[in-house]
């Protein structure tokens, strides 16, 4: 491998240490653009002023454009140099303007970087580096400038025309051409940059700000998606509100508007003012949208609203502060989503993310600190480590200050910076210095990777009396980090008596700052057990001693969902690891049985009862592994699921009955109970029960929502039944025209459980709805398939070759796209030799292609060398 790796030209890292400060500030930028989508000119007058101290040369970043000229002062200059992508501008004063005019070529651009065009749509994605693309220009986070854009455009092909900011004028051309002028008063970086240029219609809304600002709302979409914006546009307004109401963070601008494309590599972007958005994330009606598709729009929509302050007002010095937005950002659309319903059910899917994306992360060759130290490119570092990791460390800082203390801090902050490019140790400082408490240690968590194991361990008297609880805690070694230094980790614990259930010690707030330490418990009346890590305080995997009978009586007694929850999770956790690696079924019956309790109660929230029944997934159950085996592990759940599905078919039928079809709301309460029916559903096809495919299809048929449409497609997709392929026929024939619905139809049959899914997926590819262009489209096939643990890691080594071909053939289109699906082969080292070894080619073959862009290159390369 190491031949393979020293015959290529290793890409120059970028590292967080070598940081200096920009020789020349922008102060104003003025942007011209004469918009067509195979050549669009761009004029670009920058006023530019040097550093004090600095002799540096003007260095403007450009990429894939073709410069027409350039100007100094008004005067046309050959005095310039292309060193790489740097246009080099040697100048003798400290303040000019400098001119240059390029030409791009937006419809030939497949990396969705920079402009480009989607189905008709002039757009621009910016971030990271995406701004250089368009023209030259310093293109990093910390030079902010006022912008001022003009755009002129085709009048029927383009009647609508977006940027940055608040309108300022518009009018007719000749030919049959218009202009439109838009300026933005804050200063920002070239990645805040936005342009749309389209034939859009509008769906507009109104906020009155609390001090008295009226801002003009706006969702732009293809007429033909208007009527799918209502929830997106409802989402904005709540978000805007909750800002002021939860952050006193007030909106700034006339106008803000959102537009949805279909051809987007992210969820969304916040551009100050004009937000983009993949249309995943804006167009929900109940025929084509889930519930958690219809939640997934208001998280999103809200982040990319907050991130006006966690983000624009307030920017990032460099890229290796990213989660100084990102991390903060993804906290507060958290806390928002959580008071639009249940706080306990968004808590058990914040953790479920997080263990899915960021755990793995943490213990593969990919691992990073939330503040990385070098990178080769940018975009491989908006990983779950980033945003949801990083949203951990703010959650904790609120934990261990309180509400008061927090809150002042984030005041502090937006504050002191507003305007600024900051980074994570500007926000710690403020935090440290609106609560008064020493925050040295927690600084370790920005930069060791790793996720720390706790070990719990609580010993008592018999019948009562003193209790010892000796926690320990370890962080693992990680790339580039052997040692690690013990970390501050808070973890909320209680005590529950084990005879009458009562609290014997209320809840208390443990601040674990060595490698070990004991907590004395006395006075003690009964035999207590411990509930640890309630709300799930810290990111860390906690490895205790409970039986799997205090685990079942906590997930019974427990008065903390989350921790009520875990102790299920455990206990079905627990269960499925000893099943894989015996094939024995121990506390099966444990676990029927709890589960049984949790379906009895009627005090608890459908919502809550549907996520505490489900069993882990198979890749959670590989994570506790030494060395995952995906057929025994598959092998282990099915079991499981069985034995549940037949032990309680009559509360499964029940639970279903219960929870009739009804007219569509999105309401907390109806939500709950399609969720409930959908669990209740697969379980009851899990027991094997003749009538499970029939149920399932008539529920398809009948569904007057894609929640019960999907759920029930979902459970036919999984089996063998002759309904199965109708159902498929009839979701493809129905949504054919639908590009986000036919994603559904794709990923249901990537994610299936069944023998022959990975050849189902290899066919698939070739279907003519199948393309590598669209991410969205390439995200549901081979997304999905790297995802499903069994069927990817069948015999053989199919999937392994399939996904390194996908990669290597989307590479040549879109980079960034290519190097996030490839995580799934990174994990080689996991598993036993005749897996490790294939997985291991397969890399060797993606770095040893010739022309692989640096995203995928570093992806791959770092997965071999981990």
């Amino acid at each position: 491998m190491l031949d393979a790796l020293q015959s290529l030209a290793h890409p120059a890292a970028t590292r967080r240490s070598d940081y200096v400060a920009p020789a020349w500030s922008i102060p104003d930028i003025r942007l011209h653009f004469d918009l067509d989508p195979t050549a669009t000119r761009v004029r670009a007058t920058l006023s530019v002023e040097r550093t004090a101290g600095r002799h540096d040369p003007l260095r403007l970043d450009g990429a894939g454009q073709a410069l027409l000229s350039v100007t100094v002062d008004g005067i046309a200059t050959d005095d310039w140099r292309i060193e790489g992508e740097q246009l080099v501008i040697p100048l003798a004063g400290d303040a000019h303007v400098v001119t240059t005019e390029v030409e791009i070529a937006p419809d030939r651009n497949t990396q969705l970087m920079g402009l480009y065009a989607s189905n008709g749509i002039l757009c621009t994605q910016c971030e990271a580096e995406g701004f250089r693309r368009i023209t030259y220009f310093p293109d990093r986070p910390d030079v902010l400038s006022r912008y001022s854009v003009t755009m002129a455009a085709d009048k029927l092909r383009f009647p609508v025309l977006l940027a940055n900011g608040d309108p300022i004028g518009a009018g007719d051309l000749d030919d049959g051409r218009h202009w439109a002028e838009w300026n933005d008063p804050f200063p920002k970086p070239s990645y805040l940059f936005a342009l749309v240029a389209g034939d859009l219609a509008v769906n507009r809304g109104a906020f009155t700000t609390r001090t008295g600002r009226e801002v003009s709302l706006g969702i732009w979409v293809r007429e033909a998606d208007l009527a799918k914006t209502g929830h997106a546009l409802h989402a904005l307004e709540l978000a805007m509100a909750w800002d002021e109401r939860v952050y006193g963070r007030d909106y700034d601008l006339d106008v803000f508007n959102i537009v949805a494309v279909d051809d987007f590599n992210f969820g969304a972007m916040e551009n100050k003012g004009l937000n983009i958005f993949n249309s995943r994330y804006i167009l929900a009606d109940p025929d084509t949208a889930t519930d958690y598709d219809y939640d997934a729009i208001s998280t999103v929509v809200a982040h990319e609203y907050f991130h006006n302050w966690s983000g624009n007002r307030v920017t990032c010095r460099d890229w290796f502060q990213l989660s100084l937005k990102e991390g903060f950002t993804v906290y507060r659309d958290q806390g928002f989503s959580a008071d639009q319903g249940s706080a306990a059910v968004k808590r058990i899917e914040d953790v479920r993310t997080l263990r899915a994306a960021q755990f793995p992360e943490d213990a593969g060759p990919l691992a990073h600190p939330v503040r990385p130290e070098s990178y080769l490119e940018i975009s491989n570092f908006y990983t779950a480590t980033i945003y949801n990791k990083g949203a951990e460390l703010i959650r904790m800082l609120a934990t261990m200050l309180g509400p008061v203390a927090f809150r002042a801090g984030c005041e502090l902050y937006f504050d002191r910076f507003d305007g600024t490019a900051a980074t994570c140790e500007d926000y710690v400082a403020c935090m440290e210095e609106a609560s008064g408490v020493d925050l040295a240690q927690f600084r370790l968590w920005y930069s060791q990777a790793g996720t720390p194991r706790v070990s719990a361990s609580l010993t008592q008297q018999p019948g009562g009396g003193r209790a010892e609880l000796r926690l320990a805690q370890q962080v693992p070694a990680t790339p580039g980090q052997p040692v690690k230094s013990p970390m501050v980790l808070p973890l909320r614990l209680k005590l529950f008596a084990a005879a009458s259930g009562r609290a014997l010690v209320e809840e208390q707030l443990a601040l674990l700052t060595d490698t070990s330490e004991t907590i004395v418990f006395d006075g003690l009346t009964e035999r207590a057990i411990l509930s640890i890590n309630r709300g799930f305080s810290a990111p860390v995997i906690v490895e205790s001693d409970r039986t799997a009978e205090e685990l079942a009586f906590l997930s019974a007694h427990d008065d903390d969902p989350f921790a009520r929850y875990e102790a299920m999770q455990q206990l079905m956790l627990d269960t499925l690891v000893a099943g894989a690696v015996s094939g024995g079924h121990g506390h099966h019956h444990a676990v029927v049985t709890a589960i049984a309790q949790i379906l009895a109660d009627p005090d608890l929230d459908p919502a809550f009862v549907a996520e505490a029944v489900l069993l882990p997934s198979e890749s959670f159950i590989g994570d506790q592994m030494a060395t995952v085996e995906p057929d025994a592990i598959f092998a282990a759940r099915e079991a499981l699921r069985t034995e549940i599905g037949r032990q309680l078919a009559d509360q499964w039928r029940h639970a279903y009955d219960t929870a009739p079809p009804e007219p569509y709301a999105y309401t907390p309460a109806a939500k709950g109970r399609r969720r409930v029916r959908s669990v209740a559903l697969s379980y009851i096809a899990a027991s094997g029960a003749a009538d499970a495919a029939s149920i399932a299809f008539a529920q398809f048929e009948s569904a007057d929502n894609m929640t019960d449409r999907q759920g029930a497609l979902t459970t036919l997709s999984n089996g063998t039944a002759m309904e199965r392929e109708r159902a498929l026929d009839q979701f493809y024939d129905r949504y054919a025209g639908n590009s986000l619905v036919l994603d559904k139809w794709f990923q249901t049959q990537a994610l299936a459980t069944r023998d022959d899914t990975a050849a189902v997926v290899a066919a698939l590819a070739g279907h003519p709805d199948f393309t590598l262009a669209n991410p969205n489209r390439a995200r549901s096939l081979i997304g999905a398939f790297g995802a499903n643990q069994r069927s990817f890691h069948v015999a053989g080594g199919a999937g392994y070759r399939f996904l390194a071909d996908q990669l290597i053939a989307l590479d040549r289109l879109n980079p960034q796209t290519a190097a996030k699906l490839l995580p799934p082969l990174g994990r080689w080292r996991r598993f036993a030799e005749d897996r490790s070894t294939l997985m291991r080619a397969e890399l060797e073959r993606i770095v040893a292609t010739p022309g692989l862009s640096k995203d995928l290159f570093e992806q791959a390369s770092k997965s071999l060398e981990g």
